[in-house]
């Protein structure tokens, strides 16, 4: 696997926590607290903010029931839970409502969620009668559990923001692929969407890439997680194409997209994505050379079994400090990383 650690880019802005340990502990009252769906990425945010984790108590009953007791004072403080609803997304999302709850019955001042990973986000709308919207679903779980605010990072849809009726603040793992993109200095480069309701998310990276060109794949799904690639708007041939999503799952529409692009003569392909959700049969199809590089964030922790040559990890931590810092603090973080 190619490492390139996201820490140490985001060129856009160099940040600096301005505070110390114990000023923020003490004098802030800011606690971070980490469930058991991506521990690392919550021991690099809280090294970022210059604090440690929380201590808690996670565990289990026979009957699958989960135990969380919080081992120190946060009465009064501000707590910032950190919880991707990654796989196995009802537990892990279980797991989220009752620390939500402790920390509500703990006395905390306010609590946020920060969830790297919305899980349930697939299913915003009503496509047909009598199925369930599970990504409002899940946000008035998390709003009536006792979550004060959510920190999300590149939601399926956005208007899943609308949805809650609590403070949110939405970023983006963009910059993060961004400055991995631009280090590598590639020519000729044409920005693709997987699909029409991607433009958008496709536009706004090409737009950082010196406003490269921008093809969009024509698509018909047939069912869920099965795609049908019929054909490519934009030139590609002898480009460097760069497919941008915000998740990979079973990795069938971006695999198709990159086949379809390399019949129609792109030079190379590459796959940007935030989530590496990375459902079977996803790592046979990213790592059988369609790809130079499947280029993604540590929102959502990846086994060493699912690690493949082409396969760059880049961190999000720094840039989830920063936005926790910069909450807690009361500044903008409107448009910082978009």
């Amino acid at each position: 696997m190619n490492a390139h650690r996201g820490s140490a880019v985001l060129s856009s802005a160099t940040f600096k926590v301005q505070q110390t340990a114990t000023e923020l502990t003490d004098n802030n009252r800011l606690r971070l607290l980490s469930g058991s769906a991506n521990v690392s990425l919550s021991q690099e945010v809280a090294r970022y903010l210059g604090m440690d984790l929380g201590p808690m108590i996670r565990k289990g009953f026979a009957d699958g029931e989960l135990y969380v007791q919080i081992q120190e004072s946060i009465r009064g403080c501000d707590v910032y839970l950190i919880q991707p609803c990654c796989r196995p997304v009802n537990d892990h999302l279980m797991e989220l409502l009752i620390m939500i709850d402790a920390c509500r019955r703990a006395s905390a001042r306010q609590v946020t969620a920060v969830i790297p990973y919305y899980g349930y986000a697939r299913a915003d709308r009503k496509t047909a009668g009598r199925e369930s919207i599970t990504a409002k679903l899940v946000a008035n779980l998390i709003t009536e559990a006792g979550a004060s605010r959510i920190l999300a990072m590149d939601l399926h849809s956005a208007q899943i923001q609308g949805y809650f009726d609590i403070p949110l603040d939405h970023v983006y793992g963009s910059p993060v692929l961004l400055d991995y993109l631009i280090s590598k200095q590639l020519s000729d480069i044409v920005v693709v969407s997987p699909d029409v309701g991607g433009v958008a998310r496709a536009r706004a990276f090409a737009k950082k890439l010196d406003d490269a060109p921008l093809a969009i794949i024509d698509k018909r799904r047939q069912a869920h997680n099965v795609a049908e690639v019929l054909n490519v708007i934009g030139d590609v041939k002898g480009k460097t194409a760069v497919l941008v999503d915000d998740m990979i799952d079973t990795a069938g529409t971006i695999f198709a997209a990159a086949k379809l692009l390399r019949e129609e003569g792109a030079r190379q392909v590459y796959a940007c994505a935030t989530h590496a959700v990375f459902s079977p049969p996803a790592i046979e199809r990213l790592s059988s050379g369609m790809f130079e590089e499947v280029i993604v964030t540590n929102t959502i922790p990846i086994e060493e079994k699912d690690h493949f040559p082409q396969l760059v990890v880049l961190s999000v931590a720094n840039l989830l400090g920063e936005t926790i810092w910069r909450i807690h603090e009361d500044s903008s973080v409107s448009s910082m990383f978009r």
